[in-house]
């Protein structure tokens, strides 16, 4: 994993001008290896379910529109979990100094989307009590190219931003305002995924 100090700084500057940043190698390719492998035991004792889309009572399970199966991380298992929250929560610690964003709290689950699934273009949703502030993406595909598909497509005010889903690569950016989607990949695409956010009461962050 990357020295905190560099990217932290990088990532700050680019949240705090374009609203996006992607930083490729914040995770060595052991580290990645054993997220793979994390993901793949916690996959094997049934912990993932099609992900949905909408909020509360509203929110339905269409793999039309998104295609992952996904398992939330309440609490990190083992080193390479512990690893990255740590250093998620240092970003998060300077996104608050730096910025003045008011982040309370780390979501993160891992996904996986079949070959040919996908997500159709939206905003990330906030459910009732969270203001989800910051969208986070880490990929975890070995050996993956630009022919494979699967980008993760931004839409920015300078135009699309399409990111290949390579092994270590994080990316981030600020969820209010900023629609994407995942494109269609030709073999399995796996991420480990989430939000910094805020809590609110009767919608206000606290």
């Amino acid at each position: 994993m990357r020295t905190a100090g560099p990217f932290i700084g990088r990532l700050c500057d680019a949240l705090a001008g374009p609203g996006y940043a992607v930083e490729r190698g914040f995770l060595a390719q052991d580290a990645a290896r054993a997220l793979r492998a994390a993901l793949r035991v916690r996959d094997a004792a049934g912990t993932f379910h099609g992900a949905g889309i909408g909020v509360g009572a509203e929110r339905v399970v269409r793999p039309d529109i998104r295609g992952d199966r996904i398992c939330w991380l309440d609490a990190p298992e083992g080193a390479a979990e512990c690893d990255v929250f740590a250093a998620l929560e240092a970003l998060r610690g300077a996104l608050n100094r730096d910025l003045m964003l008011g982040l309370t709290e780390l979501e993160l689950h891992y996904a996986i989307y079949a070959p040919g699934a996908g997500y159709q273009r939206h905003l990330d949703r906030s459910p009732h009590g969270v203001e989800r502030t910051v969208t986070i993406v880490l990929y975890l595909n070995e050996g993956w190219g630009a022919a494979d598909g699967g980008e993760l497509v931004i839409a920015t005010d300078s135009g699309e931003q399409r990111v290949v889903p390579e092994e270590g690569t994080l990316v981030v950016f600020l969820s209010e305002g900023l629609e994407h989607e995942v494109r269609a990949a030709g073999r399995e695409r796996l991420s480990l995924t989430g939000w910094f956010s805020r809590r609110t009461v009767g919608g206000i962050p606290r």
